[in-house]
């Protein structure tokens, strides 16, 4: 019987690739999950043993290819350190030790983690829609209950504010006549049993206050002006309250940039440039477009003829407002030179150790697409200025 250890394995369990390294008295996975990775290449540039390579990012991007992942990690090279865990900008990856999810670079050695700046202003949200919708990574929890307005099981709209109902009925207009029982449920006339000794109709107009929605329907139908409906709001702001999920949120800003009241607050955690050469780009292929995590990769709208005077129609642009500088184009960019990143700095927290500076070093390595393979199955890019 083989007993020599370590033993190394490597499974795939629905979305995730799980690689095992099992040592004598201890077990450790290194988990990706190849739904959320995006191939942006940080845990491979970050890697200190060099286990992790990029593999086909477009094709995956694209749905062109579905048995593989956008990255490789070699369980056998891989020193489960916990780096590409802690870099991972999207939390594609999870490290656990004996089942239990552990960063060893954190608890031994000390390492620098992003310093993530996402803050939602309660008493500036108004709880609109708009980050939610805008939000390419699913990183908003909006829990506002829903109302008949976008739901046919929502609350009456009517209970969205915080409001006071005032109903009044002036007994010397009112007749008894019943129209205003007929139109409303929160309306009921009751009157009393017609006797000839009176000769009269009587009774009394009974309003449920949990039904009326203060349509004014009532007031306006009455044909005695007899009913006064008035409506106090105590507060505009509807019930709920929106937060942004910090493990989902990849920094893009989309949210920040488009809410209406300015309540929101949220910081890049790569600072640096990007460029698009158009001129090289190839028309039509648009993989970066399909793989930014961001959205903020977009082909130019097309002016009129009469306003482009000589100039050449842009085939492909980039919104630095909304770019991340994560480095998932250049890694899926089928052309040479076409995409150039250049990260200039890094947002963390905690001590910058002499690791951490010498991967800083790499991230920071200005880098530009090339179509290479020098691995089947693998890409590359090459250091901007690096020849073919």
């Amino acid at each position: 019987m083989d007993t020599f250890f370590p033993k190394f394995s490597k499974k795939r369990e629905g979305v995730n690739v799980i690689m095992e390294q099992k040592l004598l008295q201890s077990v450790n996975n290194l988990i990706l999950n190849g739904e959320t990775c995006t191939g942006c290449g940080i845990c491979a540039e970050a890697c200190p043993e060099e286990a992790i390579s990029i593999g086909l990012v477009g094709a995956i991007g694209r749905g062109a290819v579905d048995y593989a992942e956008p990255v490789n990690i070699d369980e056998e090279k891989c020193s489960y350190c916990g780096v590409c865990v802690v870099l991972c900008p999207f939390n594609a990856l999870t490290l656990k030790v004996d089942g239990e999810e552990r960063l060893p670079i954190l608890e031994k050695e000390g390492f620098p983690q992003y310093d993530m700046v996402t803050d939602i202003d309660q008493e500036k949200c108004v709880a609109c829609t708009i980050c939610e919708d805008v939000c390419p990574r699913d990183a908003i929890d909006r829990q506002v209950p829903e109302f008949e307005g976008t739901s046919e099981d929502g609350r009456p709209k009517q209970a969205a504010l915080n409001a006071s109902l005032k109903f009044t009925v002036d007994e010397e207009k009112c007749t008894m006549c019943g129209i205003c029982d007929a139109l409303c449920p929160a309306i009921d006339v009751k009157r009393k049993p017609f006797s000839a000794e009176s000769g009269a109709v009587a009774g009394e107009v009974v309003w449920n206050e949990e039904l009326c929605d203060a349509c004014q329907v009532c007031a306006e139908a009455c044909p005695e002006d007899a009913i006064v409906i008035e409506r106090t709001v105590e507060s505009a702001k509807i019930e709920g309250s929106v937060e942004i999920i910090q493990e989902n949120c990849c920094t893009c800003r989309w949210c920040a940039i488009n809410c209406p009241t300015e309540a929101i607050t949220v910081e890049k955690i790569f600072e640096g440039e990007i460029n698009f050469d158009a001129e090289k780009c190839p028309a039509g292929c648009s993989t970066c477009i399909e793989v930014c995590p961001a959205n903020a990769i977009y082909l130019p709208s097309p002016l009129p003829a009469d306003q482009m005077k000589g100039q050449q129609e842009e085939k492909i642009a980039v919104n630095d407002d909304l770019c991340i500088l994560c480095g998932a184009c250049v890694y899926a960019c089928p052309g040479e030179d076409i995409i150039t990143l250049k990260r200039t700095g890094i947002r963390v927290k905690g001590k910058e150790t002499d690791l951490f500076l010498k991967i800083k070093d790499k991230l920071c390595t200005p880098r530009t697409s090339k179509v290479r393979e020098s691995t089947q199955g693998q890409v590359e890019t090459k250091k901007v200025g690096e020849s073919a």
